[in-house]
């Protein structure tokens, strides 16, 4: 049988089968491997996700080999701004990432749980084209406040002792990254969502941290023979083992 991936995150990961988006790619990438299960939900943070986290892993079969948990961009809101209802303290966001890892590992545990942080953001982006209606003319999310969850996830996960992918950190080491790696859902630039260089970004990590646990092209076998190992004279026959 083959093995599983479940994606469970915000709109990031909702959006990533879009054309160029990271989860796409990862499908791609293990087409004859492994299974790509996408659990996104655009808007949610952690609070949220905890509280939905056993209807949202319904349907998603026997335990999966992985699942990357990929929330902080909607906690990172400010609590003083157009999108405070999505905020939720530094404090909890650690307290959530615990108990949705915990929910996990007791659902299955033999699946590795990769955390990852929140990506950057773009605040001239995020003020350009905002999501909602800002009175202050402020941007509802600043890259100080991103970068605080992103170290608040990095902390959790070396806690838990378990694969993280640093995306604030990693993003930010590439010149020109606010325009190359985010955009908006409707072609407009809103400072958070990726293009598909930032997907590519993401896709790389994500193949390194399974990679890191064994779980590659190269370790997983591959479903069904190949049809270069097909039997000209016999093809059925490649079939029965």
């Amino acid at each position: 049988m083959r093995p599983k991936l479940v994606l469970f995150g915000d709109s990031i990961t909702e959006e990533s089968f879009c054309d160029g988006g990271w989860g796409a790619a990862l499908a791609h990438q293990f087409a004859r491997s492994a299974d790509v299960v996408l659990r996104g939900y655009s808007g949610y943070n952690t609070r949220w996700a905890l509280r939905v986290a056993a209807r949202a892993m319904e349907g998603a079969g026997d335990a999966p080999a992985a699942v990357t948990v990929f929330f902080g961009a909607n906690d990172a809101a400010l609590p003083d701004r157009s999108s405070w209802f999505q905020h939720v303290p530094l404090d909890e966001y650690q307290r959530n990432l615990r108990s949705i890892h915990s929910f996990l590992k007791e659902r299955w545990p033999s699946a590795v749980v990769i955390l990852i942080t929140p990506p950057p953001i773009d605040e001239d982006g995020r003020l350009q084209y905002p999501y909602t209606d800002g009175p202050s003319g402020l941007p509802e999310r600043t890259n100080e406040s991103a970068g605080a969850f992103a170290k608040a996830c990095v902390a959790v996960a070396k806690e838990l002792g378990v694969p993280y992918i640093d995306l604030w950190t990693k993003m930010q080491q590439f010149p020109d990254w606010e325009k190359s790696f985010l955009r908006a859902f409707h072609a407009c630039r809103d400072g958070l969502h990726f293009t598909p260089r930032g997907n590519r970004v993401l896709f790389e990590e994500v193949v390194q941290a399974l990679k890191g646990v064994g779980l590659s092209l190269e370790s997983l076998p591959v479903d069904l023979p190949l049809f270069s190992d097909v039997d000209p004279k016999d093809p059925l026959k490649s079939f029965d083992n």
